[in-house]
């Protein structure tokens, strides 16, 4: 019988899992073991994935990937199918031959004791979801994003502390299951612990799925690191009823465990201080994990092949052994690099072949069976049965997962997202706007003419205040994304959406750095790590930059308020959903031309539902904002005074003589007493915006709008608008500073953006920004050309310019053409 089989409610065991490969590999280290019980919870929306419940945990499969599980729906029958493969506890092993490892660099045990050092560099590693980084951000005080899902930190951050007079340096790094080197985060982990050497380990293990948390655990004690275990979310094991005797578990590993809540901070110092400890330990005697008969055998036999080659490496030859038999693609690279690499093979292969022909299954498969056999002997002794069973998690996946509520709570939670980024922020950005034309002002009123007064007011206030009015948007926006990620529910976002993410060739795991590209498309690209497969990771990447980041919305605002105030929000819902169609579009696209290979099953955690603490959903929020606004100090200050130059600059000082005489001329009109004062008033008014007009035009900025009108007349763009659209290149926000240089008017005028645009006309006196124009306006900055931070994103992740520089040509084709479209269609039908 296969997994995919099992109906909703029902229970079996598993018997093996079929299959190859990095998804094999996953779900066998996800729990997937032989014995071990599951439970089919619940299906998504469109029937597809469904949700499994093992371990004390859910995970959510394809019926296609679960069909490679095969389940037995009584126990007895697991354990017919392999009485032959009882041998990985049993008590008669031999005894493994002790080779002393030369050089013993492949020993983290340091005597720190006679050390005046106190400066100690920790390690932080740990699942996903089990409350790692939250650790991280107490300890050191440090603004490092928490989400509740697979895959939030894709970079190690630090974070400094002191405690007792020691100084820690904190090194968060990516949330993994364990130290195969299958994914870029767990070659991160593994790689960073054996080449950077941290003083100690910090194992945090969450304490309402143990069992599966403790199988890193095993895998760190194989690599001999010097180790402490954070027990974390030890409230939720105490709420449940159970007790866990974490001293004879410490003393069966020979390893510190200290419970702690790192959302509360309690048991963080009693951390701190058993670091100190191992730090100061000349080295415990390191446990090894009881293989059973067979594959004890092999590890033995393959450390007497090994042991003069791999002597000066940085790992434990035990380690390497059973990584070798496991089929390491990282540690098979290495050996091929020895002279005796055929011979090493040749051994390794014979091994392999042993331990399936004894134990009828593959070598990765019994070592992962054996790691979770010692886990649950040991907690078999430890750890009581649950008394309490939390319901929350089910009652609220009947609704939001639900087949007939799911999508609609979802679509109606965007909407209510948005919404409450326009109306909500209205008001502040109200009150911003009025300090920024304050300010102007009061500078205009109390400089000199000059250079400088035009910078500072046009250049710098003008520009960049154009950018912080739209910042309480923002704000809101990440209070929201804040929210689905702490809580649990863009895990269940992800796994409704899978089968339509499926449909275009991606899969569930895809979604969640997609709906990031909301906030920014910066970290989302850098998200797309946690997607095993290469073609599915790059299709992810090149689809990101459609999804409306944070620095578009000033500019939809911006349109939505000056030309659709009734149906502003609608207008926001609609661009967000048309960029979600390009990104499926150009998904499908890529998915049948340029990546054809099949895509990386679907396995992913469904963490359960958890209340986001205020402190968190602020710090984050802040965290968000303070790089927008970094972000806005540096290259948008830059790119505003920049066009300012190109605006401002060359002045044509004749004609500027020609107009200064005109103005004195009705000053001279007015003070004869021929013209009124609102006469005078509308002449001067003329003679500025005259002035203005044909200063723009000749500015060098002028210039290079003229230039590119002819690729831009056919969409309905005049060269102001191709000026703005060219400046955003740089970044998103540029639009709106420049857009705020280019239709000053009357520079005396402090009247807002959004009325210049509306008065903003032709010299026959057809308005400029007709409902064609604005929608194609919006649509073009929706799509095209990523900004400089997104593309040095793809360049990173890709490892190749190729593919930035494809997203570049791309997106602004496409966004060219759509307007085009949009402009000329629309046009026979006005």
């Amino acid at each position: 019988m296969r997994l995919s089989e099992l109906q909703t409610g029902q229970k079996a065991y598993i018997i093996k899992v079929n299959g190859s490969g990095a998804f094999r590999k996953r779900i066998l280290e996800m729990g997937f073991v032989r014995g071990e019980e599951v439970k089919s919870v619940l299906n998504a929306p469109l029937k597809d994935p469904i949700k499994y419940e093992l371990m004390e945990y859910e995970v959510s499969l394809r019926r296609s990937e679960a069909v490679m599980v095969e389940i037995a729906m009584l126990e007895e029958e697991t354990r017919e199918k392999t009485s032959s493969q009882e041998v990985v506890q049993e008590d008669d092993m031999i005894e493994p031959v002790t080779i002393s490892q030369s050089n013993g660099s492949g020993d983290f045990r340091t005597d720190h004791s006679r050390s005046s050092q106190k400066n100690i560099k920790v390690a932080l590693l740990g699942n996903p979801n089990s409350g790692k980084t939250s650790i991280f951000n107490l300890a050191s005080g440090a603004h490092e994003r928490v989400g509740n899902y697979s895959g939030v930190t894709v970079n190690a951050k630090e974070g400094t502390l002191k405690h007792n007079g020691y100084s820690f340096t904190l090194v968060d790094l990516p949330g993994t299951y364990s130290l195969s080197a299958y994914t870029p985060e767990e070659l991160y982990a593994r790689k960073y612990m054996l080449e950077e050497k941290p003083d100690v380990i910090v194992n945090v293990v969450s304490a309402s799925a143990l069992e599966r948390n403790l199988y890193l655990t095993t895998e760190l004690l194989d690599l001999q690191v010097p180790m402490v275990i954070a027990l974390n979310m030890y409230d939720e094991l105490e709420k449940s009823g159970r007790t866990f005797d974490h001293e004879t578990f410490s003393t069966l590993i020979n390893t510190p465990i200290v419970p702690t809540v790192g959302k509360r901070g309690e048991g963080i110092p009693q951390l701190l201080e058993k670091v100190i400890a191992v730090y100061l330990t000349k080295g415990r005697e390191p446990i090894q994990i009881p293989y059973g008969r067979v594959l004890e055998k092999s590890i033995s036999i393959m450390e007497r092949e090994l042991h003069r080659e791999v002597g000066n490496w940085e790992m434990p030859l035990r380690y390497v052994c059973v990584k070798l038999l496991e089929g390491d693609k990282e540690v098979e690279s290495r050996i091929r690099t020895l002279p005796m690499r055929e011979q090493i093979f040749t051994r390794r292969d014979k091994e392999r072949s042993y331990i399936e022909k004894l134990l009828r299954e593959d070598p990765e498969s019994a070592f992962t069976n054996a790691r979770y056999g010692f886990i649950t002997g040991g907690l078999k002794e430890t750890l009581t049965e649950k008394i309490h069973f939390a319901e929350k998690t089910k009652l609220l996946d009947s609704i939001v997962t639900n087949r007939y509520l799911g999508f609609p709570f979802f679509f109606l939670f965007l909407w209510v997202m948005f919404e409450a980024t326009f109306r909500l922020g209205n008001y502040p950005m109200e009150w911003i706007e009025w300090l920024v034309a304050t300010l102007g002002n009061l500078i205009r009123e109390n400089m000199a003419e000059g250079p400088l007064k035009a910078l500072i007011v046009d250049g710098i206030v003008g520009g960049v205040g154009g950018v912080i009015v739209f910042l309480p948007n923002i704000v809101i926006l990440y209070l929201f994304i804040a929210f689905m990620e702490d809580s649990g529910y863009m895990a269940r976002a992800a796994f409704i959406m899978d089968k339509l993410m499926h449909k275009i060739g991606l899969h569930g795991k895809s979604f969640i750095p997609l709906i990031m590209g909301f906030g920014c498309n910066v970290p989302a690209v850098m998200a797309t790590r946690t997607i095993e497969s290469r073609s599915s990771r790059m299709i992810t990447m090149l689809i990101v930059p459609f999804m409306s980041c944070s620095a578009r919305l000033p500019v939809y605002i911006l349109f939505a308020g000056a030309f659709f105030p009734e149906r502003a929000s609608l207008v926001l819902l609609g661009l967000y959903a048309f960029g979600i169609l390009i990104a499926a579009f150009t998904a499908r696209l890529f998915r049948r031309t340029l990546f054809r290979e099949e895509e990386t099953p679907f396995v992913m955690e469904l963490p359960p539902y958890r209340m986001p603490t205020l402190k968190s959903i602020f710090t984050h929020m802040w965290d968000r904002s303070r790089q927008y606004l970094q972000k806005m100090g540096g290259p948008i200050l830059v790119a505003s005074i920049v066009i300012w130059f190109l605006g401002y600059f060359p002045q044509d000082w004749k004609k500027n003589a020609v107009f200064e005489a005109e103005a004195t001329q009705v000053e001279a009109r007015f003070g004869d007493s021929e013209i009124s004062r609102t006469e005078r008033d509308l002449l001067l008014a003329d003679i500025a915006h005259s002035r203005n007009t044909a200063h723009q035009e000749n500015s060098y900025i002028g210039k290079i709008g003229k230039f590119i009108v002819p690729v831009m007349r056919p969409l309905g763009f005049d060269w102001k608008i191709s000026v703005s659209l060219l400046s955003g290149m740089a970044a998103k926000e540029i639009v709106i500073s420049t857009m705020g240089v280019l239709y000053t008017g009357d520079s005396e005028d402090q009247q807002s953006l959004q009325t210049r645009l509306q008065a903003e006309a032709y010299p026959d006196g057809s308005p400029v920004f007709t409902p064609l124009v604005i929608t194609g306006f919006l649509l073009f900055v929706l799509i095209y050309f990523p900004c400089i931070a997104t593309i040095a994103a793809i360049k990173e992740e890709s490892h190749s310019w190729k593919w930035a520089l494809f997203s570049v040509f791309y997106s602004t084709g496409l966004a060219w053409l759509i307007a085009l479209v949009v402009h000329q269609l629309g046009r026979l039908f006005q």
